[in-house]
């Protein structure tokens, strides 16, 4: 079952629970619908980390959590989820959620030449922030429904396939010679 595997790869509860940064959310922690793996709540919690990770903000990873806690979703799953972004894939995730934004709201492709600046960075992102955060949020719906779709999937094919493999077991139990 995914069930199994994930929890396998899942960190500990009790141990996620005492991170100094989820401390802050108390009580709330010990609702077991954060903690259980099932179709639903895996698929809710991932499609909130992916959407959120194509979101271009800072601390990605408590607002995840905040909102896994608010909606009862997996909890690891959507703070884990949201690694999409990393060092290695942000800046091409980014750039095609700026260039789907471009095309939406029928702006040019703008050139920049890029600088370690706090004064690039004001200039420049003024003119980049809403086709980035337009084709962000266009592309983390896209992506999280597209997620869901995948976990469902998955889900049910491996419970099928472990069906028939107990059910194709059992008949050669009953059809083994004894």
């Amino acid at each position: 079952m995914p069930r199994k595997f994930l929890k396998r790869i899942m960190p500990d509860h009790h141990r996620m629970r005492e991170h100094p940064y989820l401390q802050r959310f108390g009580q709330r922690l010990t609702e077991p619908k954060l903690w259980h793996l099932n179709r639903r709540s895996v698929a809710g919690g991932l499609a909130l980390g992916v959407f959120i990770a194509f979101l271009p903000v800072l601390g990605q990873m408590v607002i995840a959590a905040a909102f896994a806690i608010l909606l009862r979703l997996n909890l690891p799953v959507a703070v884990m989820s949201v690694w999409i972004t990393n060092p290695f894939t942000i800046a091409p995730i980014y750039y095609f959620s700026y260039k789907v934004g471009t095309q939406i709201l029928s702006e040019p492709l703008g050139q920049y030449a890029f600088s370690w600046s706090l004064e690039w960075f004001g200039r420049e992102f003024a003119a980049v922030w809403q086709p980035l955060l337009l084709g962000s949020v266009i592309c983390g719906l896209l992506a999280a429904l597209l997620s869901v779709v995948c976990v469902r999937l998955i889900w049910r094919l491996v419970v099928i396939r472990n069906w028939l493999a107990r059910r194709h077991s059992e008949r050669q139990k009953h059809h083994s010679p004894k």
